[in-house]
């Protein structure tokens, strides 16, 4: 296309990166009212099968650099949706050469958020503003409305808002994108939602796995059990998708798909890298951590083959009421998926403090409502919490979360013992009852912990008594000093 060509069809957005998840974000883009898309790839084949594909969408091609830039009107606007690490910071690289200061650059893929923070930092240097943008909802959600949590400076939002509000999921008329935060706010809450993802999911798994060993139930059979959770206060994309997974019957072996399937969860990191960052904020979020290293589990076949002859118990009860049973492990469900949000946001709150982002929870509780993998009704509930108390410590004793929590314990105790004693593993369900006794403890074996510090390195401890820092001579006479 020529120059003359490109600026009289400008482009107000372009996406680089044409694999799925980049194609379907620029058709989505595309087809909403007033955008005009310029689109890049690094192979230029890929651009043209798109272009070829759909003549409807009117992308402007580029198959430079310096052409991109041509067609994009002032501020330019691209989105780089390659994938993370190298080919990220090289695709940056070339976009800072041929743009100029105002220009705006958005990474949409699953950046880690430190490196975020660190391209804002360098890029910030040119003038062009850097913005990483948390997108969830896999190529469905890029094509038909994702949820999305961009960061980046106030003037970079002020532009690229209405764009993202054109292209976000909807839920209860709200388009499910909020401006995060500055630099690395934005991939940091993405991180944290794929974080509760891995706990949301797994609690499911173990819900399924506890209801068939313990009823001896069909993956069929426990389909109907989901669908049917699917209509009460479970209501969400995971339960919705559960039972259609577990209604899959192999085409190969007439077997139900999920017992063909290898019992090996893969992970791309971002779980990982939730409970990575939560030990360095000192944040507990034992139910996402348990989800992530059952993963990780289940990916050492050696370790189990070598594991199978250990011990077990030598009486495996059923329960008495199958129904009963049932609906224990609803009761534990949803008592663990609270516990799991509640951490969740917990590491939003820590995280938005110690790097110094204005972070409205009640906003991400409402960005994913719909679009990304983890909607579900739930989220009203959070939303509302945080509206009626901004400033709430614990998103688990706000009122209806302790009343739920409240009404669910038995059943939730119930299912850990019958884990326990049939040798069922139940490593979500256990730490979230854990965690949940925890804080309602009113005193803690920390302080022996303490004890134990102060005596192998005089680390100190407080008193309950009176305030300062103190350490027993415990290599002397024993006595107390005030540190």
């Amino acid at each position: 296309m020529s120059e003359s060509g490109t600026r009289e069809r400008a482009a107000n957005i372009g996406v680089v990166g044409l694999a799925v998840m980049g194609a379907n974000l620029a058709r989505n883009l595309a087809s909403r009212e007033g955008n005009t898309v310029a689109v890049l790839n690094r192979s230029r084949s890929r651009t043209d099968e798109l272009i070829a594909a759909h003549p409807e969408a009117g992308f402007v091609p580029a198959h430079s650099f310096e052409e991109f830039a041509t067609s994009l009107a002032r501020p330019r606007t691209a989105i780089i949706m390659v994938q993370a690490g190298a080919a990220t910071d090289a695709t940056i690289d070339e976009l800072v050469r041929v743009f100029e200061p105002g220009d705006i650059i958005v990474d949409g893929g699953n950046a880690y958020f430190p490196d975020t923070i660190r391209r804002e930092r360098a890029v910030r240097q040119t003038g062009i503003n850097f913005v990483g943008a948390g997108i969830s909802g896999g190529e469905e959600g890029a094509l038909h409305g994702p949820s999305i949590m961009p960061g980046g400076s106030d003037d970079a939002w002020e532009t690229l808002g209405p764009i993202l509000r054109s292209i976000a999921a909807v839920a209860e008329g709200e388009p499910c994108v909020a401006h995060m935060g500055h630099d690395g706010a934005g991939h940091f809450v993405k991180m944290v939602h794929n974080g509760i993802e891995y706990a949301d999911m797994q609690l499911i798994a173990e819900a399924y796995d506890l209801i068939r060993r313990g009823t001896g139930k069909t993956p069929a059979e426990i389909a109907e059990v989901f669908a049917e959770w699917n209509r009460g206060e479970l209501e969400s994309y995971l339960i919705e998708i559960t039972a259609e997974v577990l209604r899959q019957v192999d085409a190969a072996t007439g077997a139900p798909l999920v017992d063909v399937i290898l019992d090996q969860a893969g992970a791309k990191g971002t779980g990982a890298w939730t409970v990575q960052t939560a030990l360095s904020l000192g944040v507990p979020v034992s139910g996402i951590a348990e989800a992530t290293f059952a993963r990780s589990l289940s990916a050492h076949p050696e370790q189990r083959a070598a594991a199978a002859n250990l011990p077990g118990p030598a009486v495996i009860p059923d329960p008495a009421d199958h129904s009963a049973f049932i609906e224990d492990v609803r009761q534990a469900l949803y008592a663990s998926k609270i516990v799991a949000y509640s951490q969740g946001f917990d590491e939003i709150r820590a995280g938005a403090a110690e790097y110094d982002w204005s972070i409205d929870l009640g906003a991400v509780a409402r960005i994913w409502r719909a679009g990304c993998i983890i909607r579900a009704q739930f989220l009203n509930r959070i939303a509302d919490a945080y509206a009626q108390q901004p400033e709430l410590p614990l998103l688990m004793a706000a009122p209806y979360f302790a009343e739920a929590l409240g009404r669910g314990q038995e059943s939730w105790r119930r299912v850990v013992i019958h884990a326990t004693r049939t040798g069922t593993p139940a490593p979500a369900f256990s730490s979230s009852l854990a965690y949940y006794d925890g804080l309602r403890a009113e005193r803690l074996p920390a302080a022996l912990v303490q004890g134990q510090r102060d005596f192998f390195g005089a680390h100190t401890y407080q008193r309950v008594d009176r305030p300062g820092r103190f350490h027993t001579l415990w290599s002397g006479d024993r006595s107390e000093t005030e540190a």
